[in-house]
């Protein structure tokens, strides 16, 4: 019986260990995300100082926007996590919600709220729909998702990004609003998250504004199933 009962304790104490592990490798891919995913729109807080803002710490000389960019988005994956949690389907509802957490104590007038002007892409091909068919594409994109069974999960959640960041349903934010979208679909599906890095910006916008523009979806799939791949593989090792 002791032999027994020690041969439980150190599982119990190896079990343990590896929860805490991925406990923590999830913390800092959470930080490694919001970093990246708000470089890419331009915001200039490093890693360093994205993980201090999350702590409570304000950054002399960063904007107030930059401040809020971080803990609204830290706010917006706990929502997703408890979208994923209580199996909710997603909805107009719910990614007006999210934007209007990325976009709180920023632009509160236009955040969840869609936009009431037409707007142009900067360094972009594509152009995004009059701001009047709004409402009807993402009804149809909706319609679309409930009904969309064939496609493989990965790539189910990539086509979200693409054709939601396509609508550009909101005047700001659709990129942060987009990559939460893909990552709640991964998740959703049994996938894990990925992080777009800062570094492939310009690769990551040339095959969105491709999709958008010649409707091959496939460059954008191969790099999303790559990362997807590599996150795997991190987990794994």
């Amino acid at each position: 019986m002791e032999k027994l009962l020690q041969k439980i304790d150190l599982l119990k104490d190896k079990l343990r260990n590896h929860k805490r592990k991925i406990k923590n490798e999830y913390e800092d891919f959470k930080l490694n995300y919001i970093y990246n995913s708000n470089a890419i729109e331009g915001n200039t807080l490093t890693l360093k100082e994205t993980k201090v803002v999350l702590e409570g710490i304000t950054i002399g000389g960063k904007s107030l926007r930059e401040h809020f960019e971080v803990i609204n988005h830290n706010e917006a994956i706990e929502y997703v996590e408890n979208i994923i949690k209580e199996k909710q389907e997603l909805s107009e509802y719910i990614i007006k919600s999210i934007h209007n957490l990325i976009l709180k104590n920023i632009d509160n007038e236009n955040a969840g709220i869609y936009r009431k002007e037409n707007v142009i892409i900067s360094g972009a091909n594509h152009k995004p729909i009059d701001y009047i068919f709004i409402p009807e594409e993402m009804e149809r994109f909706i319609k679309w998702y409930k009904n969309e069974n064939n496609l493989h999960p990965v790539l189910k959640a990539a086509k979200v990004h693409i054709d939601v960041v396509g609508i550009h349903p909101f005047i700001d934010g659709n990129g942060r609003l987009c990559r939460l979208l893909m990552n709640l679909e991964l998740l959703k599906s049994g996938y894990e998250a990925i992080t777009i890095e800062n570094s492939r910006k310009v690769e990551y916008y040339e095959y969105l504004d491709h999709a958008h523009c010649t409707a091959d979806y496939n460059p954008f799939y191969k790099l999303i199933a790559e990362y997807e791949l590599k996150r795997l593989e991190s987990l794994i090792e």
